[in-house]
């Protein structure tokens, strides 16, 4: 039998929204390595930051550094053995990339529930896991939390093009090695959202664009006070 019960805090989330004038939210932005998804995020941490309100923005690559670590990671910089590495750590394995979505929702859900604007950047190339998070927030224990998907829609042509970490082409010579490289958009799948609440291209709109779209989105919605 659990003995782990839910504890409610005694602050409000109103009381928060009041603090920092402004409806605690997670902006998921999902779309293929490359697209601009962290870029445009961070755009718009920054001009949130700079006009008062507070944001973080939670990247696919830091959070595998620390919270979503793999296995080689975890041993190296935290002394796990072998077997406990491999349990924890995070591959690139369709199981693993499910978990990897699973604890940043949580931890995003935490940092909008507390108020922020939780910008996450993930490919999260899979539409029952984005779900999923969705889900979460909107079955929060104490009160709906929005959840809004920003479908970084960049054309995989011109994600490939940019490369900025050469990671397709690393891909294209592994597959072309008849070997798997498991990389989202080469030989793993991207399921594109069904209805999200945002769309942006890259190889169409400038960051800046897609900044004032994501704020007239916000604004619109009254969670920016």
């Amino acid at each position: 039998m659990s003995n782990i019960v839910f504890h409610a805090g005694t602050v409000t989330r109103e009381e928060r929204a009041r603090l920092l004038k402004q409806t605690g939210a997670t902006i998921w932005f999902t779309g293929l390595s490359g697209s601009g998804k962290s870029t445009l995020a961070m755009a718009l941490e920054q001009v949130l930051i700079r006009h008062g309100h507070a944001a973080y923005t939670l990247d696919g690559d830091n959070v595998r550094l620390g919270l979503n670590a793999g296995p080689k990671i975890l041993a190296e910089t935290r002394g796990y053995g072998a077997e406990q590495a491999d349990r924890f750590g995070l591959g690139f394995s369709a199981a693993d990339r499910e978990e990897n979505v699973r604890r940043i929702g949580e931890v995003a859900k935490l940092f909008a529930d507390a108020g922020l604007f939780a910008l996450t950047s993930f490919i999260s190339p899979f539409r029952k896991d984005r779900d999923a998070a969705r889900r979460a927030h909107e079955q929060n224990r104490t009160g709906a939390i929005p959840f809004i998907e920003v479908y970084v829609n960049t054309p995989i042509e011109t994600c490939e093009r940019r490369d900025p970490k050469g990671l397709y082409k690393q891909a294209r010579a592994t597959v072309g090695a008849g070997q798997k490289a498991e990389f989202t958009g080469i030989d793993a799948p991207y399921e594109p959202p069904l209805a999200p609440e945002l769309t942006f291209d890259a190889s169409t709109q400038t960051t800046e664009q897609g900044v004032e779209l994501v704020l007239k989105y916000l604004k619109d919605r009254g969670l920016l006070h």
